[in-house]
């Protein structure tokens, strides 16, 4: 059987409700096992996941026949239904609506990798990149022109 062939790398960055530091240690490795085992069922391969207490960032190797909008919709479904039913259903968990989704060409992805996997040490040391921490369009964005100027 044929089937296309696809180099489709996507850097995705969520929030929790409010930016709230409700990503604590505790709940950390079984958040992200439920977010890399949910991308695996969706057919995409995580290629990275790392965050601090208050976002993530997820890099994701993605099928054509799975858009963002499901990708995402599915990931952070399950891991909050995961951590406030099973996990931590006496603490209040819940992510933010919106996301920051990043296409990247693959010699990029080992950068990206490393950036993401290093969160907490870019955080403190403040070595951040600020357009890759956007989870939401800011005010400044209604006037971006498609050409790249604005």
């Amino acid at each position: 059987m044929r089937a296309p062939y696809t180099q489709l790398y996507l850097h995705a960055v969520w929030a929790t409700w409010d930016r709230l530091p409700l990503i604590t240690p505790d709940i950390e490795l079984r958040l992200y096992g439920a977010i890399n085992e949910k991308c695996r069922e969706l057919k995409s391969y995580p290629l990275a996941l790392g965050g601090i207490d208050d976002h993530l960032h997820l890099l994701v190797r993605l099928p054509t026949t799975l858009s963002v909008a499901d990708l995402l919709k599915g990931v952070k479904g399950s891991s909050s239904h995961l951590l406030t039913h099973e996990v931590a259903p006496d603490k209040f968990f819940k992510w933010q609506g919106a996301y920051g989704a990043f296409t990247l060409a693959k010699q990029d992805v080992d950068r990206v990798i490393d950036y993401i996997r290093n969160q907490k040490t870019h955080h403190v040391a403040k070595t951040i990149w600020d357009e890759w921490e956007r989870c939401e369009i800011q005010d400044t964005d209604e006037d971006w022109d498609y050409r790249g100027s604005s």
